[in-house]
């Protein structure tokens, strides 16, 4: 856990430092160009205000420290910085500058006689200094400046951006490139501005800013972050070594301590609980909780099993020593109690069968059994010797599960009922909360508050003086508790209205039940 949360911690400020020396590296960047911008206008300023001098562009004040080149837009250099050896990234490599010829007026011709010649001369002489400028005494600029000159900025395709007489324009392009100033090679940020002096000439400026700053900024920035990652990592491995480490001590005192149990197969002993109110906490005192839980269960286990081996014992024995008796002696043997004890024996044995399946967890059947009629169904299939039994059902209540646990129950609690009873039994089936309720009351001695939980216990019987042929083997009562809470349903116990006790089984009535819409 340690490593991967150190691998994570890692790939985040890898991310962050690539982010942060990205961001740094614009920054610088995005400052050289500044820089740049500014050293290219402060220039162009300075042409365009100069004038028809032919050594104009010679006499410019260009930095020391930084390439800068001026040059015509067919990429002749005019003028270049001190000391410049070799330059990339500005369209022009050449590091001489050219002289450029200025055009001088043309001489005024001759005036007419023709009156008026004088007017028309000056004319002409404007034009013909303005033919001039961008005739054959500018060989190298061809007509080009005649235009310019004139105004029209219509000169050449390059020229319809340029600016007007005296004037810069607006940043044309950024770029970087390389350059040699006094023998120091360096990465540039250029910019390129356009300006047209007072003659009419448009040049380009292009000018350098050092991006060595920038690159000595994240150098020594990756650098610094470099060294300090594996610091920086190795302290945050040990600290989450550390805390991980502390924080899942409890736990492991419950793997330590569970393990014990399993070795030792002693359910009565707990793990841990840590005084913290964390989760670790919850989860050792819900592992405490399923301990009990299974120390409880198998503790019911042993003693069902131990209480189902001795019930059955009892009437094996008693079947056998009767069988042997009259293997021995014919004339002696008891046909009835033979046939008693394997009716008790077949009865304990279904008994078995069916809290082995309630505790498997299997689900009865939703089918509709109408409950007043079942329980008229089953006292009517009694002995008449018995305790009589007083029913009072009404009519149609409908439960939803399976006809045969449910007849289970009402024989179960009729049979208990008639067990305890002195002189009478009733049975009531009727609608109480939205809930069908099956009422078995009887007049006997009634069970104690004490002992209302304890007697829906498997192979528990209150009258120990009682026989178990006459008591039965305290199934019963366990049988019809599991089977109402598979039917979603209660049994309860309480005081019966003629003193003895009152069993009253609740169930909810059956979809479509006129009492299922009241209850919901």
């Amino acid at each position: 856990m340690s490593l991967g949360a150190t691998v994570v911690v890692a790939v985040a400020l890898v991310a962050a430092g690539v982010a942060v020396l990205l961001s740094l590296r614009a920054n610088l960047t995005g400052q050289a160009q500044s820089q740049a911008d500014d050293t290219a206008r402060r220039i162009a300023l300075d042409v365009a205000s100069r004038g028809a001098d032919p050594n104009r562009y010679a006499r410019l004040e260009l930095p020391e420290d930084a390439p800068v080149q001026v040059t015509t837009e067919d990429g002749r250099l005019l003028a270049v910085s001190r000391g410049l050896e070799r330059i990339s990234g500005t369209g022009v490599a050449a590091v001489r500058a050219v002289r450029v010829p200025v055009a001088t007026p043309t001489p005024t011709p001759t005036p007419s006689a023709v009156p008026g010649d004088d007017h028309g001369g000056g004319d002409d002489g404007g034009h013909g200094r303005g033919r001039g400028r961008g005739g054959r005494d500018d060989e190298s600029r061809g007509g080009e400046d005649d235009d310019r000159h004139g105004g029209s900025g219509t000169a050449s395709p390059a020229a319809g951006d340029d600016p007007v007489v005296g004037a810069i324009g607006r940043t044309v392009a950024h770029g970087t490139g390389r350059a040699t100033l006094d023998g120091r090679t360096a990465d540039y940020r250029f910019a390129m501005v356009k300006a047209t002096d007072l003659a009419g000439q448009t040049v380009l400026i292009h000018a350098g800013a050092s991006l060595t700053a920038r690159e000595s900024a994240v150098n020594t920035t990756a650098a610094a972050m470099l060294a300090g990652l594996p610091v920086l990592l190795l302290v945050v491995g040990g600290a989450t070594w550390r805390v991980t480490r502390r924080a899942l001590a409890p736990v492991e005192g419950i793997r330590r301590e569970m393990a014990a149990i399993t070795a030792s197969e002693d359910l009565s002993r707990r793990v841990p609980e840590p005084a913290a109110r964390d989760e670790v906490a919850l989860l050792a005192r819900t592992t405490n909780e399923t301990l009990t839980a299974l120390e409880a269960a198998v503790e019911r286990q042993r003693r069902f099993v131990a209480d189902a081996s001795h019930e059955l014992r009892s009437p094996i024995a008693s079947l056998r020593t009767q069988l042997e008796v009259g293997s021995a002696h014919p004339h002696l043997l008891d046909v009835p109690g033979a046939v008693k004890d394997t009716e008790r024996l077949q009865h304990l044995a279904g008994d078995l069968l069916l809290l082995a399946r309630l505790d498997a967890g299997e689900r009865p059947a939703r089918r509709r059994v109408d409950l007043g009629e079942l329980v008229r169904e089953e006292v009517r299939r009694r002995p008449a010797d018995r305790v009589p039994v007083t029913v009072d059902v009404e009519p149609l209540r409908e439960v939803a599960g399976s006809r045969g646990q449910l007849a289970r129950v009402v024989g179960n609690l009729v049979d208990n009922a008639q067990r305890h009873a002195r002189a009478a039994v009733t049975v009531t089936v009727g609608l109480r909360d939205g809930l069908v309720v099956l009422a078995v009351g009887d007049d006997g001695a009634g069970v104690p508050a004490a002992e209302r939980a304890r007697i829906f216990e498997r192979f528990v019987r209150l009258d120990d003086a009682r026989s178990r042929d006459e008591g039965g083997a305290g199934l019963g009562l366990a049988i019809a508790r599991d089977v109402a809470h598979r039917h979603d349903g209660t049994l309860t116990v309480g005081a019966a209205p003629a003193g003895g006790a009152l069993f009253e089984l609740r169930l909810p009535p059956a979809a479509g039940d006129p009492a299922a819409s009241v209850r919901g």
